[in-house]
């Protein structure tokens, strides 16, 4: 990206104390090392509207944003973050004027740009009316979304859970925003928010609309589509015709353009502050990390105008679903594993885990045999040089990826990650020996935060412990704990709860993950 920077105004060298803002940045004495926003952040209007603005997106979607901002001089992208329940990221952003640095950290030197794309925050909890109105204005054409798979709040058939408390408020929200009344609470759950911006837009005038989910759910610009849909439709008898009518609207002129988005950006770390301050000579306390690599396979299928992101390195297609599988099941497959087994042995971080021979090996093999004979090769990708790739940047040791943080919502990951690649490979008449040892890792991670220390983050936590029973039954009733655990219907389907094979597999991994833990132990 070539772009002419805008001049900041020579003044007096801020304290180091001082935090990022549009002043204090303007009057830092910032070295050539470090990146500026190539188009002054006041000129930029907001286009997008951003669900779920946490580190991933900002050291993604908006990076890429800006990037086309400037190769194309076209400044009406900004874009409005919104966040999750928490108001954390509105504290860290909003005092800073929304700018906030990213550090890339790769085998090289570090290196830092600040990003000025986001140009506005706003928490749902207090914000949800600024949030409908902006997503009902004219000027703005686009939603993106990274709210993590159970954002989506999917029951066990893929739809939208309609039992779901959070659900049925939203839902009788949306009614009340259809009938048009004012003043309304706010929304909880993202959909529920977005929902209520498009039934907005359609009363005041029905402008077209693009809804862009960028999250690791395979097909999820469709899987989205079903779900607002489908709360539409949850809309009762009383708004039968207007819900008809914005049925009929988002139909016509909405489209949910699948993606596949890559990038990893682990947790800010107190030392990747300080090594920003040393660079920048301010406080930002809105830091993300990332590697250096990143990819978006966009489905080109747009209802209006969008930003040239073709222009700065994003991939335009008519078909996103190679792509999406093969990272999936390449990187996201093994990246749990790594985490699964990681923990259980020792490792804190992903690359700590990768200087383990046998997990590095494991991984490796798994890919090989497993998941490489699932997947069509996409248009111009070579899926052993991207395996390849993969391997490396797990390795980085300047990017430290805990193995919790990966490890987390492992219910959510599983199906999307691993099982389809054993779905594929049970339909070949294979045996996936490596994925089922993911799965045992998985299973014996679970039963690990049983009555531990550990806490299990997922949104199953207490029923997964309680179908394993305690610590100790992957050791004393392993074919008890796999027969439980893969008849779970919220996280495995009917094909491979019913493989004999699998489970088999499955049980004896369980034994595998004890070895490679007990190995482990010795080596430390």
């Amino acid at each position: 990206m070539t772009a002419t920077l805008i001049p900041l105004t020579s003044q007096p060298d801020p304290p180091q104390s001082a935090r990022l803002a549009t002043a204090t940045l303007a009057a830092a004495s910032v070295g050539a090392d470090v990146d500026l926003p190539p188009i002054g952040p006041a000129l930029i209007s907001i286009g997008i509207v951003h669900f779920g603005i946490g580190a991933f997106h900002r050291a993604h979607q908006a990076v890429f944003t800006e990037d086309a901002m400037a190769a194309t001089g076209q400044t009406s992208w900004g874009i409005l973050g919104v966040t999750g329940r928490s108001e954390a990221v509105v504290e860290q952003l909003q005092p800073q004027n929304c700018l906030y640095g990213v550090l890339e950290k790769g085998a090289d030197a570090p290196a830092l740009r600040i990003v000025g794309a986001v140009r506005d925050v706003a928490w749902p909890g207090r914000d949800s009316e600024k949030v409908i109105e902006m997503l009902a204005r004219p000027s703005t054409h686009i939603a993106t979304l990274t709210i993590t798979e159970k954002g989506y709040l999917r029951g066990a058939d893929g739809d939208l859970n309609l039992s779901l408390p959070v659900v049925q408020h939203d839902v009788a929200l949306l009614e009340r925003e259809i009938a048009g009344e004012a003043g309304l609470p706010a929304s909880i759950s993202p959909l529920g928010l977005l929902v209520r911006g498009l039934a907005r837009r359609f009363r005041q005038g029905g402008e077209p609309f693009t809804v862009l989910p960028c999250d690791n759910l395979v097909d999820n610009g469709t899987i989205t589509h079903r779900l607002v849909t489908s709360f539409v439709a949850a809309v009762g008898r009383g708004q039968a015709a207007a819900r008809d009518d914005l049925l009929a609207w988002l139909a016509a002129s909405v489209t949910f353009p699948s993606t596949m988005v890559d990038r990893i950006a682990p947790a800010t770390t107190e030392a990747d502050r300080q090594l920003e301050g040393g660079l920048l000579g301010l406080r930002d306390d809105a830091l993300v990390v990332a590697e250096p690599f990143k990819q978006w396979v966009i489905e080109d299928r747009f209802a209006g105008p969008r930003p040239r992101w073709e222009q700065v390195g994003a991939i335009l297609t008519s078909d996103v679903a190679p792509y999406e599988r093969a990272k999936l099941r390449i990187l996201n497959a093994t990246h749990s594993l790594l985490a699964y087994l990681g923990a259980l042995c020792g490792h804190s971080t992903i690359a700590q885990a990768m200087t383990n021979p046998m997990l590095r090996d494991l991984a490796r093999r798994v890919i090989d045999e497993d998941i490489l004979p699932t997947l069509v090769t996409p248009v111009g990708m070579d899926l052993a040089v991207y395996r390849d790739s993969v391997l490396k940047r797990f390795g980085n040791p300047n990017l430290p990826h805990t193995t919790r943080q990966v490890a987390m919502d492992g219910s959510q990951k599983l199906p999307n990650r691993i099982l389809g690649s054993v779905q594929d490979r049970l339909q070949q008449g294979e045996t996936p020996e490596g994925l089922a040892l993911a799965v045992a890792a998985w299973i014996t991670y679970v039963a690990s935060t049983i009555g531990g220390d550990t806490i299990l983050d997922d949104p199953l936590a207490e029923l997964l412990q309680a179908t394993i029973g305690d610590a100790d039954a992957v050791r004393t009733d392993p074919n008890g704990v796999v027969q439980r655990m893969l008849a779970l219907g919220q996280i495995f389907p009917q094909a491979v709860q019913q493989s004999v094979a699998f489970h088999d597999a499955v049980r004896q991994q369980l034994f595998t993950v004890q070895t490679i833990m007990r190995a482990a132990r010795a080596q430390a």
